[in-house]
């Protein structure tokens, strides 16, 4: 099946068929109980790059007891846009007010089966007030942020499209 992680109806629990879309022009999931093509599923999700007004410094976050240092993410909820969602993170774990949001790419993550849309955010001022989410946080050049944040991870990869112009997989 050309969604393989789709093998029965989201709708009725009936085993998937696949069957040609004409519009897709592509085989897809069929329910043959619904009658109805079955599309996957995946939430989708906003990461930061948090600028200050100069943009010559960024912040980076530890979350969840992980020794390494990462943007601002989070999901997006019902009724808002991906920019309302950048905000709202940003104002709720950290505290600061965006002023800018500039759309920085997309990459879809399968660790988390999510749709993530990247932003660079500029920041009204540098007073952060972390929530109970954030271990603890930092500004950093962004020479320091590119030797701090992991190797070879998403962090890595939106901040060198960001920084260099290295082209987004479609998928990480």
């Amino acid at each position: 099946m050309s969604y393989p992680e789709m093998n029965c109806c989201m709708q009725c629990g009936s085993r998937l068929e696949e069957r040609w879309n004409a519009e897709e022009q592509k085989m897809v999931p069929w329910c043959p109980v619904c009658g109805q093509f079955q599309f996957p599923m995946f939430s989708t999700g906003v990461v930061m790059i948090i600028m200050n007004r100069e943009k010559n410094r960024m912040l980076l976050i530890r979350q969840f007891h992980d020794s390494r240092y990462y943007f601002v993410a989070g999901y997006v909820e019902k009724g808002e846009n991906a920019e309302q969602a950048a905000a709202r993170e940003i104002s709720e774990e950290v505290g600061l007010t965006a002023e800018q949001i500039e759309y920085n790419g997309s990459v879809y993550f399968s660790l988390s089966n999510t749709l993530l849309f990247s932003y660079i955010v500029t920041v009204k001022d540098e007073a952060v007030s972390a929530n109970s989410e954030v271990d603890d946080y930092c500004w950093f050049t962004p020479e320091e942020a590119e030797r701090t944040v992991p190797k070879h991870e998403l962090a890595e990869l939106l901040l060198t499209h960001y920084l260099h112009g290295d082209p987004m997989p479609a998928a990480l």
